[in-house]
This record gives C-alpha cells, sequence and structure tokens, in this order.
C-alpha cells in the first residue's frame, strides 16, 4: 500500500505516502496518489490533509525505476507516471476543500510540487526543499514551473530551478515557500490542527478563493473585479453565507458544517 486515505467525520481527508522513507513516487505511486485523490473527491473532503510515512515528505520520482528503462519504453512509461500524478494534482486543485501538507526531511523533485500545490504548508524546522530536476538532465513536473514562480518570484524560481540549491526551513518560509514552520515533534499535531479548523470552515467560499487566487496572475484585473463580484454574490445567498452573516449578528459562531454547500 502506497498511499493510505483516511476521511474523518469531521470531514478531513488524511492521505500518507507511505513507500519507505523517501517515498519516491514511481508508476504505482501516481496512480495511488491519483486513486486517493477520487477518493478525497468522492467522499466530498472538507479539507485534504497530505503527509508523508518515515524521515522524508517525498524526495521525488523513482530514479531506480526510470534508469531501467530507455528510449520509447522510458518516454511511456514517464508519460504514464506523470499523467497519474497530474491528474492527482489536478483533483486535488479542482476540490472547494484546501489541501493542507506537512513536509518533514526533505521535499524534492514531485516531492516539491506537492508541498507548493497546498493552500496551507507546515514545514518542520529541520526541512529542506530542493527542485533537483536539472541536477540529472530532467526538467519539472508534478506543477513546479508553474507554482514555484507564483509562490516565490520567476527571478527566484529560476535560481531555484537551475542551481538545485537545497533551501531550509527558514529560508522557504522568507521567500513563501511554506506558510508556517513548527518544531519536528509538533508538525504532525499542527498540521492536522488546522486541516480540522478548516473542515469546520465555509467549504463553498474556500472552494472560490481558491478558484479566484488561482487565475488571479493570468486574468486582467478588470476581468478579475468582475469574477470576484459574480463569486460574492453567488457566496451571499448560499445557505453558507446566509450561516455566517446570521451568526455574526447573533453574535455566536458559525456552524458551516451543517450548511449545505450549494
Amino acid at each position: 500500500m502506497r498511499v493510505t486515505v483516511e476521511v474523518g467525520a469531521e470531514g478531513v481527508a488524511r492521505v500518507q505516502m507511505c513507500r519507505g522513507d523517501g517515498n519516491a513516487i514511481d508508476l504505482a505511486m501516481a496512480r495511488a496518489l491519483l486513486e486517493a485523490a477520487r477518493e478525497c473527491e468522492r467522499a466530498g473532503a472538507r479539507a485534504v490533509l497530505l503527509t508523508g510515512q518515515g524521515r522524508y515528505f517525498c524526495v521525488g520520482g523513482d530514479l531506480k525505476e526510470f534508469a531501467a528503462l530507455s528510449g520509447d519504453r522510458l518516454v511511456a512509461h514517464l508519460t504514464e507516471v506523470t499523467d497519474a500524478l497530474h491528474g492527482a494534482l489536478r483533483i486535488l486543485a479542482g476540490l472547494d476543500a484546501p489541501l493542507v501538507t506537512a513536509v518533514q526531511g526533505s521535499a524534492a523533485g514531485a516531492g516539491l510540487g506537492l508541498a507548493a500545490a497546498a493552500d496551507l504548508c507546515f514545514a518542520a524546522s529541520d526541512a529542506g526543499f530542493t527542485a533537483a530536476y536539472t541536477g540529472i538532465g530532467y526538467s519539472p513536473d508534478a506543477g513546479v514551473s508553474w507554482s514555484l514562480p507564483r509562490l516565490v518570484g520567476p527571478r527566484r524560481a529560476m535560481d531555484l530551478l537551475l542551481t538545485n540549491r537545497r533551501i531550509p526551513a527558514a529560508e522557504a518560509l522568507d521567500m513563501g515557500l511554506v506558510s508556517r514552520i513548527v518544531a519536528p515533534e509538533r508538525l504532525d499535531e499542527e498540521a492536522a490542527e488546522a486541516a480540522s479548523a478548516l473542515a469546520r470552515g465555509a467549504t463553498g467560499a474556500y472552494g472560490a478563493t481558491r478558484r479566484l487566487v488561482a487565475r488571479s496572475l493570468s486574468a486582467g484585473f478588470g476581468e478579475h473585479l468582475d469574477a470576484e463580484a459574480r463569486q460574492l454574490a453567488a457566496a451571499a445567498v448560499s445557505a453558507e453565507g446566509r450561516e455566517g452573516v446570521a451568526a455574526f449578528l447573533a453574535k455566536r459562531r458559525p456552524d458551516f458544517t451543517h450548511a449545505p454547500v450549494p
């Protein structure tokens, strides 16, 4: 079992990569991540928590598997791997449920892509991040060449992609690659607490916000203002919007978990 999925009563889908210490992504792992994303979608998860078992979050692709192939067989194999992995990322990006990641040890290559895809990325204080691709003569996958420029800026992204230098957690926080740094022994607990808090929140509003932020760098300002106006109007008449305003006026905590998502 390379990936486990557990959806709790509170709506948090806990997805864990569990393939040895490095959680290297081979074809079976990529397919397992795709099925895990589908399960999150089927279950109507309100938040997704992605973690890696062992010393490292994810060290990227399984180079031993890749090295055993050549020519057309390698091309076909890598296409299968990226199709599955990218399919998982597409599904997770399309959910209303926010994605939280907890990174320990190292996030490299596609592991960096999984970490960067998160809405909230928690990193252990001794964690490190590296692109790694060009160091072995490869180009990026897992959305790394899309997410890095958006998170850290094009200039820093090129630095990371070309030099493959290891970025310690403190620097990753400064450049916007991670959201929060926590003590290693507190990583799982704090990431889980954040996912649980998000699961109690306004899932529909989260989804609208995720979509607005994702398109913000490609849409014109006027176009984006129009999209914000449409989303806000839709949110206002939704069950979540009505509950949120009613709770605010009544000076009580909103109960979004019982407000049906439109």
